[in-house]
């Protein structure tokens, strides 16, 4: 469906002081030659041309446009699922993402994921986090939008519920989604990143991510942390029935450790993220002040387009303003003639 509407490109406070400055400036042209047509040696046409000129810069300022809304889009065959681990331990103030600037574990997460929904655009996205389990919050979309809006979201699970980290608390939810996807699009890339600190301190031996391997096409687990560690700050539930909130200054409180009673020390673990890129085929790379997300772009990913049907309509607004600089620049290179004459003629 197509339709003809006013988008000022410069924001409508702007555009309409424009649009009525130069409308002013069209009437005040009529009215001056209506009084002075007698006395003047202005011409019906030099009128008519001088009014144009302010009445074709007001219509380019208000910025006629023509909207086309489709349900319709070419979407990369490309499926990125993303895991981020939101255990306590992602609240620790010792990762850093492209530069020496520390951050809270689940900081770097957010940029991360942020940063894939650039590095693979038009593609398809599923995102879920897992600490005491593993819950799907977005299932596969295009919308990278609702990506980006779910990792502004992530914080830390409240201490009052966590169970320890458990690396493999992500799994059986993955097996589900990861095989849906590939028997319901079998010729897509898929994509997995898992990001994580690499912690494992719940008990019981943690089960292998072997089981993945027949779904992807790659893999890669992102490290977020450092291996000096900190301290774990202690999360809370929002009062306000928000999101959980870590505290991370310096007075603490701190999560303690159960054997010594003191303030319990989380180091990221490279070995675990190595191990587990291993089980799956895939790549471990760990953020630092060198490294980002955009270190680990998969070679894998698709080159295939198809068609996309959504039953939400997006809308496309595409300004239409050149044949109006088309115009304004014939009628200044009239009256630029006509003064460039006139002048010869005083001579």
């Amino acid at each position: 469906m197509n339709g003809v509407t006013i988008r000022p490109m410069m924001g409508w406070p702007v555009g309409l002081v424009i649009a009525v400055a130069m409308a002013g400036f069209a009437i005040a042209g009529v009215v001056v030659y209506v009084r002075r047509r007698e006395s003047s040696d202005e011409t019906l046409t030099a009128c008519i041309r001088r009014t144009l000129l302010p009445l074709l810069i007001a219509a380019m300022a208000l910025t006629p446009s023509i909207v086309t809304t489709t349900t319709s889009r070419a979407v990369n065959t490309t499926d990125v699922v993303v895991a981020v681990d939101v255990t306590g331990s992602m609240g620790v103030d010792d990762a850093r993402y492209g530069s020496q600037e520390t951050m809270p574990r689940i900081a770097a997460a957010r940029k991360a994921v942020e940063g894939l929904t650039g590095m693979y655009p038009n593609s398809s996205f599923a995102a879920l986090r897992f600490g005491a389990a593993g819950t799907l919050d977005v299932p596969l979309t295009p919308d990278t939008l609702a990506i980006r809006s779910w990792a502004d979201t992530l914080t830390v699970e409240p201490t009052s519920v966590s169970a320890g980290s458990k690396l493999d608390a992500p799994l059986d939810q993955l097996l589900v989604q990861l095989k849906a996807m590939r028997e319901n699009r079998p010729d897509d890339a898929i994509v997995l990143y898992m990001i994580t600190d690499g912690e494992q301190t719940a008990s019981g031996a943690r089960r292998t991510f072997s089981s993945l391997r027949q779904y992807l096409d790659d893999a890669f687990t992102i490290g977020v942390g450092s291996k000096q560690g900190g301290k774990i700050p202690v999360a809370t539930d929002n009062p306000s029935g928000g999101t959980p909130s870590a505290k991370s200054d310096d007075a603490g409180p701190w999560v303690n450790d159960p054997s010594t009673g003191k303030p319990g020390i989380s180091m990221m673990n490279p070995d675990n993220l190595h191990a587990i890129a291993d089980e799956m085929n895939g790549t471990s790379v760990i953020m630092d002040a060198s490294h980002t997300i955009t270190n680990a772009t998969s070679a894998k990913r698709s080159t295939r387009w198809r068609l996309s049907q959504t039953p939400k309509q997006r809308e496309r607004v595409s300004p239409v303003i050149w044949p109006l600089a088309i115009g304004t620049t014939l009628l200044l290179a009239w009256e630029a003639g006509a003064w460039l004459a006139m002048s010869r003629r005083m001579i």
